[in-house]
């Protein structure tokens, strides 16, 4: 069993004329070369973490055709909300209407194998462009508090691996409650997305504090699901 990452998939949600190009030529066809690279690299057995902006749908239920779309794919997917996820409303709701082999995690954890996933969406932290003490602590806060409600609920007889949406550090690269969080509970990887185009210089993508950061934003990948870790 192998674990793959891609985030930022941003499924049209039943609007035709939402296409992805508008942010650049490297987006033509974006999901469609998606599903070749899926179809490739992923088995029935594997695990494809997808860390949030999942569909451009506005309500659950213009969602559904997304999410039974990555139903359909092979392997089994662990779902995190984006910052674009409107759709995404009770975390009961949702799972209600989620394909079989699909999760969603929200102020918990999921095991499959030797592994326990867990995450938050997270949101800017301080240091990044554009934050703001006024608009942007307590929302910073809660997402802290939202991610140790998810590490807490972990079995920590697996190996521990971490979702977010926005980066877990600013461009600073200094401590946030997600990092201090993360290595408090020995997280060992963790799959991130939302940065695109230029703005990925900024990430981190390799190893610190012992932890392995991954970013996975669909663009920055290719298209291609990442490797991230095999049982």
């Amino acid at each position: 069993m192998k674990v793959f990452a891609i985030g930022d998939l941003h499924l049209p949600g039943g609007d035709d004329d939402k296409s992805m190009e508008i942010f650049g030529s490297n987006w033509i066809n974006h999901f469609e070369r998606i599903l070749d690279n899926w179809q490739k690299h992923i088995g029935d057995e594997d695990i494809v973490l997808i860390p949030g902006d999942i569909s451009w749908a506005m309500t659950l239920n213009d969602a559904v055709f997304d999410l039974n779309t990555i139903g359909r794919l092979k392997g089994r997917k662990i779902l995190l909300r984006g910052n674009h996820d409107f759709w995404w409303s009770a975390i009961g709701r949702v799972r209600a209407l989620l394909p079989d082999g699909m999760y969603a995690i929200q102020n918990d954890s999921i095991s499959l194998g030797d592994f326990c996933f867990c995450g938050s969406r997270g949101w800017l932290c301080p240091g990044a462009a554009g934050y703001s003490e006024t608009n942007d602590a307590h929302l910073y806060k809660r997402e802290g508090q939202r991610l140790r409600l998810s590490l807490e609920h972990a079995d920590k007889s697996k190996r521990i691996i971490c979702m977010m949406h926005y980066p877990p550090l600013a461009e600073n690269k200094r401590d946030t409650v997600f990092s201090i969080l993360m290595e408090e509970f020995g997280v060992e990887k963790v799959v991130y997305g939302h940065l695109h185009g230029r703005s990925r210089e900024v990430g981190i993508d390799g190893i610190r504090n012992g932890i392995e950061y991954h970013l996975c934003s669909s663009d920055h990948l290719n298209f291609c699901p990442r490797f991230i870790a095999e049982m």
